[in-house]
């Protein structure tokens, strides 16, 4: 290896804490889309959504696993953790902002940006200079006071493998390893299933770049292929599929599916007012109620993932049981109009503060759900 972006251990973790952002950042815009579409409409685009959100739960804990394998400390409680959306990915990129909306072909597409492949455009330089304000999600600063950029999240990840090549390359010169962390904080597939690929303990450079590799293909593909190392179509093609309106089957060129038809009706999903914050829902109202009850829970879902990582892996199934529960409670938001929006409709704000999580639930249990 010619070089590496990054060259200390405190680099390491923090780019892996920042991984973490990166695949928590993705859960609460696919989680929007996905129950913005109205009952009984949409079931492949709902199928799909689906599945890849479970997979960036995967994905997150592969970066907890990581960051703890190395001495990290993940901790998804920290202040500025839960992005205020809309905002850049922690990535470095800053071609396009990620916001909470409702399904639609503009908000698939901002998924396709999201999930895109690596190779950048020719002369987009990766070094720029440090943004200091603005919508985004912090990723550790460089040692020569910069910010370094990454076209796709799996440039990003490639940075990381390099860093982990680089450092272990060194620690193993003076007869020891970067890997020091308690093994009893490694998740495993027996506290989390994914279909989408096994959940295995990171405890040295080789299974630190099998979870890299892993998290990479499912993301994009492996290079000039639309499918992962597990034989399954990746995250960026998945959601390509609703585009084109067609599926992919295998021997598809990239761009160009063939398979059978996907139905897609664009119209069939509710109005949430894009970005809403808890400042747009009027005070003291159940639907304001409602939207605060739901931060208080999505704060304690954070806390119960935290004990997870942190010696405590059986909590990580209580948690996943927990974000599917946030159905009814985001159904609640998305399916009641917004005063004064013109038509528009609520939803969940993700505006978590450290000390909701142990907040008491504010009330709305007489709120309707309009159908």
């Amino acid at each position: 290896m010619d070089s590496s972006d990054i060259t200390t251990l405190e680099e390491l973790k923090s780019y892996l804490y920042s991984a973490m952002q990166l695949e928590h950042a993705t859960l609460p815009p696919y989680l929007v889309a996905l129950y913005s579409i109205k009952p009984g409409t949409n079931l492949d685009a709902t199928q799909i959504i689906r599945v890849v959100a479970v997979e960036e739960m995967l994905h997150l804990t592969f970066a907890a696993n990581l960051l703890n394998a190395i001495g990290g400390e993940p901790d998804l409680t920290v202040p500025g953790f839960v992005p205020n959306f809309p905002t850049y990915l922690p990535d470095g990129e800053q071609e396009f902002l990620v916001h909470l909306a409702p399904f639609s072909r503009q908000t698939i597409e901002n998924f396709l940006q999201i999930e895109r492949p690596s190779l950048a455009p020719s002369g987009v330089n990766k070094l720029v200079a440090r943004r200091e304000h603005g919508p985004f999600l912090h990723l550790g600063t460089h040692p020569r006071q910069t910010t370094m950029r990454y076209y796709s999240i799996g440039d990003f990840y490639k940075a990381i493998e390099d860093g982990l090549v680089y450092l272990e390359g060194e620690a193993q010169k003076q007869g020891k390893t970067i890997f020091t962390g308690d093994a009893g904080r490694q998740i495993t597939s027996q506290y989390y299933y994914s279909g989408g690929g096994h959940l295995h303990p990171v405890t040295d450079l080789a299974t630190a770049v099998t979870a890299i590799r892993l998290v990479i293909e499912q993301g994009e593909g492996q290079t000039a292929t639309i499918y992962d190392s597990q034989k399954e179509l990746a995250h960026y093609y998945r959601f390509d599929q609703l585009i084109h309106g067609r599926y992919y089957r295998s021997g598809d060129a990239i761009e160009h599916p063939t398979g059978e038809p996907v139905s897609v009706d664009w119209d069939a999903a509710y109005p949430v007012k894009t970005d809403v914050k808890l400042a747009d829902i009027p005070a003291g109202s159940e639907l304001h109620q409602a939207a605060a009850a739901f931060n208080q829970a999505y704060a304690r879902f954070l806390a119960e993932i935290t004990e997870a990582y942190n010696g405590k892996p059986h909590k990580l199934m209580e948690a996943v049981a927990h974000m599917f529960e946030f159905r009814n409670a985001m159904t609640v938001l998305i399916r009641n109009p917004l005063p004064g929006s013109n038509g528009l409709y609520a939803g969940p704000t993700f505006e978590v503060s450290p000390e909701a999580a142990g907040a008491p639930q504010a009330g709305a249990e007489s709120l309707e759900v309009v159908a």
